[in-house]
């Protein structure tokens, strides 16, 4: 894949980005060589590999949802808050 202006400019409209006149080229350069490293990938020899050879059937142990409620740590993160009354923060009113 050859990474030009053109795919530059196409990039730019896809990702609702502008790329300044002073840093095309260098960003045409860099993504030519992020494309070229990729392409090395397809270089690697997979045919004896399968294609889900890192899945495996033992899923990561979920501890059990236990519902709770410290009150403790509310009040530790209320005795940081500028303002608070009854477990709840006190803010400056913003909407008349």
């Amino acid at each position: 894949m050859q990474v030009d202006d053109k795919l530059l400019s196409r990039l730019e409209k896809l990702s609702y980005l502008k790329v300044s006149e002073d840093k095309r080229a260098e960003i045409v350069e860099q993504l030519s060589e992020i494309v070229s490293f990729v392409d090395n990938l397809s270089e690697l020899d997979t045919a004896g590999i399968e294609s889900t050879f890192a899945m495996n059937d033992n899923a990561t142990p979920l501890r059990e949802d236990v519902p709770s409620c410290d009150t403790n740590i509310n009040d530790d993160i209320l005795r940081h808050a500028p303002d608070a009354s009854e477990h709840f923060f006190i803010v400056p009113k913003i909407i008349e």
